[in-house]
């Protein structure tokens, strides 16, 4: 009796990846652009900026404690959320705007995983050398080269995992004094707990996940398609100039002499001379590899390169292809350039053009309003007044109205209070309307309070309704 065979696995184990070193004008531009995303990351939470003596001198700083933001001479409060919003919907254009225009450069060459495992594999390859000394270690049974090369790789990944998850808790509260605090173990739990977490997945994405993040982990790769048309710059596989692929010199040959090049030197480890795929993050390198097999071979460069389908087209019937800028500027690239524009431009005149003083007004309802023991009517309403200033500030309440009806602070023995620094403060509000009077015997009185810093010119107002005796 035969032995059954084993039903084949539906997941093939993961081949680890190793990229060859490539120089090029699209390495070079990683480079930098991982140069300088790192730098902004890492140094930004030390840069002060000073606000005066009662606000924090942390430039950038997410205060979660007093529930505030601040980006340099910019604060914004919870109130203002719409802020944060719009951001998030000018990065949700930004990122269809580039895809449309130039496919996944964003992911190629500006993605934190990206960057990220960029520095990674720079590290292994200081340490373990060019792609196929790393394939031999890999191979090799674990001896004692293997195992000191690893821990000493594998060490500095983890010195990159903590730096990295470092300097995101510094962003939340002031740098210095965590600093402090963490080295001598006087820091919340939470920080090293967050510390603790963005090391591992750091270390372990930018160091052993890398590509399965790209294209398992991340949405990105199934949503680029609705972004994408036949105008979209991508890379692509001049199959024409380059098949029947064969050995330099052969009849009938194309330009590809089947050397792996791309492949040896692609971070994903696909093929992309079989066509476009889930996979490919068009970073470039492809094409500078590509570029210096047919310098060297003395045939025209691109080969492999940026290409649009139309352009493809046209190609093949011998005609040039179209300009970039006709790719860059079509219906659809500029579309969501105008909506980029216009949530950018509106947040802009929203920041300028907000108060300083911010009042909310809310009537008390139970009851509607109270009959005094004069025959006067009043109306409650609790004010709730914040101060977005460094220092403690005197307000003065008002009210205006077609009727006439006084006002008076519970409390208060004038109509001025004084609310502490960057806090908020709750007022109850009277209004009262003589007996026999319009407010008093008419249902709703549009009235209108005011608020005035005193010394400056910022006031703000809150229109709101007054009862009388026939809302009943």
């Amino acid at each position: 009796m035969s032995t059954p065979e084993a039903e084949p696995s539906l997941y093939a184990a993961r081949e680890p990846v190793f990229p060859r070193r490539v120089k090029g004008k699209f390495r070079t531009l990683k480079w930098w652009i991982m140069g300088i995303t790192l730098g902004i990351y890492y140094i930004t939470p030390w840069l002060r900026w000073d606000r005066g003596p009662n606000l924090p001198d942390q430039a950038v700083l997410v205060d979660l404690a007093n529930r505030r933001f601040f980006f340099f001479m910019i604060e914004i409060w919870p109130h203002e959320f719409y802020f944060v919003a719009g951001l998030l919907i000018m990065a949700g254009l930004g990122l269809f705007l580039f895809t449309s225009a130039a496919g996944r450069v964003w992911c190629g060459y500006a993605c934190p995983q990206t960057v990220w495992t960029d520095l990674f594999i720079l590290v292994e390859r200081w340490i373990e050398g060019d792609r196929n000394a790393r394939i031999r270690l890999h191979r090799q049974p674990w001896n004692w080269e293997k195992l000191i090369k690893n821990g000493i790789k594998w060490w500095i990944w983890l010195f990159i995992g903590l730096a990295t998850g470092g300097a995101w808790v510094f962003y939340f509260t002031d740098a210095p004094t965590l600093l402090r605090d963490l080295v001598t173990f006087q820091a919340h739990p939470i920080a090293y707990f967050t510390i603790l977490i963005l090391t591992f997945t750091t270390f372990f994405f930018g160091g052993f996940a890398r590509e399965q993040i790209c294209i398992y982990a991340c949405p990105w790769p199934r949503i680029q398609a609705a972004m994408m048309d036949e105008d979209t710059l991508t890379i692509a596989y001049r199959e024409w100039r380059g098949e029947p692929r064969g050995k330099l010199g052969s009849e009938g040959a194309g330009d590809c002499i089947d050397c792996m090049a791309c492949v040896n030197v692609c971070p994903m480890g696909i093929d992309i001379r079989n066509g476009q795929q889930l996979a490919c993050i068009t970073c470039g390198l492809c094409i500078d590899a590509c570029n210096d097999v047919m310098d060297k071979i003395g045939k025209p460069r691109d080969l492999i390169g940026y290409l649009a389908l139309t352009d493809e087209t046209r190609e093949r019937a011998g005609q040039p292809p179209k300009s970039v800028w006709s790719h860059v500027f079509r219906v659809r690239t500029v579309l969501y350039t105008v909506l980029w524009a216009g949530v950018g431009i509106g947040m802009i005149v929203a920041l300028f053009l907000r108060s300083p003083i911010d009042i909310n007004v809310t009537p008390v309802r139970n009851p509607t309003y109270v009959t005094l023991s004069d025959g006067s009517i009043r109306n409650a309403y609790d004010l709730r007044l914040r101060n977005k200033s460094g220092d403690d500030a005197q307000f003065t309440i008002a009210v205006t109205s077609d009727a006439f009806v006084t006002l008076s602070l519970e409390g208060q023995p004038g109509l001025t209070v004084t609310v502490p620094a960057n806090e908020t403060m709750s007022q109850r509000v009277y209004l009262t309307a003589a007996p026999g009077s319009p407010a008093a015997t008419t249902d709703r009185t549009e009235v209108r309070l005011w608020v005035e810093e005193l010394g400056t010119t910022n006031r703000v107002h809150h229109d709101t309704i007054f009862n009388g005796k026939e809302s009943q």
